[in-house]
């Protein structure tokens, strides 16, 4: 069977999931909650999360474009369909934006994106802060907002395109120049993603704790998107595998696949760590005050995190076997889903809510419909393509791919 059928329990599943979503909407809101930080706080933590397994996918899929993969080719309709989820969690993103700008505007200050509040600007305002003066040439409402939607339209139309014409690879017998448009689609794209992917978190992540600075975090969050989307994609790989489907795909590929997790998740203990050493090291003011109210207020969420992202993929898929072994994978995969959400939320969380944090319902309730519209969304897109790759000049590559 060359189709994916969402139907069923999966898809009540996945309506279940954003029921829950809507219900904690609805409790924020009647709660009051919905003219504070830690609402809106939420919301963007979710958006973070889920937008950058969609962007990674876009940009795996356009690494695989510019390298010339052949062995990608069995798995290629799994993350061109993750990439579709970009405009939605995007949206989310902005919608932030467009609230803590609200806010701000009528004086507000229990907003997600504090620079934002009206004042701070200004030398004769009691809410004047002077570092939000010296990076207003950047950090200031209109600037901010064209850049998220230019940038953010380019990205998303360019993974568009990229798909659309995957698809119509396999229509037609004279596929070799959509398969070199989307080459050289795929070598600007990492271009202009590389670049401006540094702006976007600086404007949605760093301007959370505006007094901070790194010249690292841009690339951390790169990693970070680029990881979560390689083990989406192997679970949901895997997924699909045992429902008899992606019959091309074999144990080499879930190779690849475990050592792409493999490599990413030792980078980004790498880009994490020497981060954190050197700047706690030289003790600089405009560094350490990212780390400290993280260490001194969400200690155990901050260790935890960092500990098991290191040990359970350093340990875990050291060998051979275990990188090609499903249940292992996806054990290990769906542990780095969860400590890497809880790295988004100390993104979030420090610099909006402060020390009045927790994990209530409307943390786990936005979460689980989040969720649920990723997957309803990615296997939605799964269902409207064939899932085995037809016309392609690596096919027989992939096909016959050992490592």
């Amino acid at each position: 069977m060359n189709y994916y059928t969402f139907s069923g329990k999966t898809k009540n599943f996945t309506f279940a999931l954003m029921g829950i979503g809507v219900i904690a909407l609805l409790y924020g809101l009647f709660d009051g909650q919905i003219s504070g930080a830690r609402f809106w706080a939420n919301i963007l933590l979710e958006g973070l999360f889920f937008s950058f397994i969609a962007i990674g996918a876009v940009f795996f899929m356009s690494i695989q474009y510019a390298a010339q993969a052949g062995w990608s080719v069995a798995v290629k309709r799994v993350y061109e369909a993750i990439g579709t989820f970009m405009p939605f969690g995007i949206l989310a993103i902005f919608v932030v934006l467009l609230a803590s700008m609200i806010g701000g505007m009528a004086g507000h200050n229990d907003i997600v994106y504090r620079w934002m509040q009206k004042g701070t600007t200004d030398p004769t305002s009691p809410v004047f802060d002077e570092m939000v003066q010296k990076k207003a040439i950047w950090l200031n409402i209109p600037f901010v907002l064209i850049r998220t939607i230019v940038v953010t339209s380019v990205w998303i139309y360019m993974g568009m395109v990229m798909r659309k014409r995957s698809i119509e690879m396999d229509l037609t017998s004279d596929y070799i120049p959509l398969h070199y448009k989307n080459m050289m689609t795929a070598a600007v794209f990492i271009v202009f993603f590389g670049i401006t992917e540094q702006f976007m978190a600086w404007d949605w992540v760093m301007a959370i704790d505006y007094n901070w600075h790194s010249t690292l975090f841009g690339w951390y969050l790169l990693d970070d998107m680029w990881l979560t989307a390689v083990v989406v994609t192997i679970l949901l790989t895997l997924y699909l595998k045992r429902k008899g489907l992606l019959q091309n795909v074999n144990s080499d590929h879930i190779h690849n696949l475990g050592l792409w997790m493999f490599a990413l998740s030792v980078l980004w203990t790498y880009l994490w760590f020497w981060q954190f050493m050197l700047y706690w090291y030289t003790n600089i003011p405009d560094e350490v005050v990212f780390f400290q109210p993280r260490i001194e207020h969400y200690r155990w969420l901050f260790w935890i995190m960092m500990m098991v992202n290191l040990l359970f993929p350093l340990i875990g898929l050291m060998t051979r076997d275990t990188k090609r072994n499903p249940m292992f994978l996806a054990i290990i995969g769906s542990v780095i889903m969860v400590t890497h959400w809880i790295d988004a939320y100390i993104w979030v969380m420090p610099g909006s809510v402060g020390t009045g944090w927790h994990i209530g319902f409307l943390e786990v309730g936005l979460l689980a419909g989040f969720a649920g519209l990723f997957i309803f969304v990615v296997l939605s897109s799964l269902a409207k393509a064939p899932l085995e790759i037809k016309n392609h000049p690596y096919l027989e590559e992939s096909l016959h791919h050992h490592f």
